[in-house]
């Protein structure tokens, strides 16, 4: 199997070093198009990327981890496509430091989201305090203005917000035609401000008179002048997907417009900035993808749903990089989303030969280092799920 052909690529290294030979080592000079990391935490223990900053001499331990994530997250921008996108997992620990270091490297204009994870529903139980049960993603543009990320999902549309059906059983809602912004207002949309006229009791909308019809101007609840979502061109050219009705307002009743709103094959809602385990998975149902693979042989994998709806805010053919791939979700999750939708996501992912635990389930099991359960599990996915995996 060719480089251009095998969904995952792994790649055994210090990220710091690998990141600047990437296209050399993968074999591909192409940039990459969608980064996911999940970095070391901070949580007070010491981190593997030590990169010969001193602690101690006035350097707190914030101040060791953000000079160990600069190097590499400028490594990152500059292998990041122009309309690339960059997604990093963290916790509270550093979310306030890596916010503030993330504008340096990638520019505040650069941002797009900060993502709270609902990745342990029941709360962490141990330790003082709130049971905490997220974590975050921060997201950033190499550059916005040309960024293809895509904020919506056909995962978030759900079937009962479209409660009405059709003769033909295609499914809708109402949605007002009046703009409910005031924002747009005569003054500010001239051009939207324009009569229509309907008969409520057929339902139907034109723009010009016709017997039964009533003139219907736009206005807001209050009866203030308001103006239309579409413009005059738009309603003639669909007036199938508009109805009028009397409604009840402030003012006593009247006449207002609808727009048929459909449900249909693909269709994709914009997603919200808090997502919950019951939607991408949680830190157990992660712990449980693996081991039944590899076994018990890593502590806080995070769940392939999470990385799933990640790649699905991009074309179906990106090419994607994880430099702290840890146990190889990312690349488990291009395979399984490839697999589910036809895509060609490829995957490089890259991890450091650093020692497991002495005594835990991974040393047990024969996992000397990290980077030996990222090779293993993503062994285990190209035999079940395809792709292939290339070891260059």
């Amino acid at each position: 199997m060719s480089r251009d052909e095998a969904w995952n690529v792994f790649l055994e290294g210090d990220n710091l070093d690998v990141l600047p030979r990437l296209a050399q080592l993968s074999g591909d000079p192409r940039p990459v198009d969608l980064v996911y990391i999940d970095p070391p935490y901070n949580t007070g223990n010491d981190f593997a990327y030590r990169d010969k900053v001193a602690r101690g001499a006035g350097v707190s331990r914030h101040q060791a981890w953000v000079a160990m994530m600069r190097p590499r997250l400028e490594a990152a921008r500059e292998v990041l496509a122009e309309t690339g996108a960059i997604f990093v997992s963290i916790d509270d620990n550093e979310a306030a430091h890596l916010r503030l270091l993330m504008d340096e490297v990638y520019g505040e204009a650069q941002f797009l989201a900060q993502i709270v994870v609902n990745l342990n529903p029941k709360g962490r139980q141990l330790g003082r305090g709130f049971a905490t049960s997220h974590e975050y993603l921060l997201v950033y543009a190499r550059d916005a203005r040309r960024c293809v990320l895509d904020a919506s999902s056909t995962e978030a549309v759900n079937e009962r917000d479209f409660p009405l059906t059709a003769p033909d059983g295609r499914r809708y809602r109402h949605l007002p035609l009046r703009n409910t912004n005031k924002k747009f207002n005569p003054t500010t949309a001239r051009t939207l401000h324009f009569p229509v006229w309907g008969d409520p009791r057929s339902g139907t909308v034109r723009t010009a008179d016709f017997p039964g019809a009533v003139e219907i101007a736009p206005v807001f609840g209050d009866g203030t002048p308001a103006v239309w979502r579409w413009s005059r061109p738009l309603i003639e050219e669909r007036p199938g997907d508009l109805v009028c009705r009397v409604v009840q307002g402030r003012q006593g009743e009247r006449v207002d417009v609808y727009q048929r709103d459909w449900l249909h094959e693909g269709r994709r809602k914009k997603l919200r900035t808090i997502w919950l385990a019951e939607e991408v998975g949680s830190t157990d149902t992660a712990v449980a993808e693996l081991k039944e693979i590899l076994g018990h042989v890593f502590e806080s994998p995070k769940p392939t749903g999470l990385l799933r709806r990640i790649l699905q805010t991009m074309p179906d053919d990106v090419r994607v990089l994880d430099f702290f791939a840890g146990s190889g979700t990312t690349g488990h999750a291009v395979a399984l989303q490839n697999a589910a939708d036809g895509g060609t996501r490829r995957c490089v992912s890259i991890n450091s030969a650093e020692p497991t635990r002495i005594g835990s389930n991974a040393q047990l099991d024969g996992y000397a280092t990290v980077a030996d359960i990222t090779r293993a599990r993503l062994r285990a996915v190209a035999e079940r799920v395809g792709g292939g995996l290339l070891e260059p």
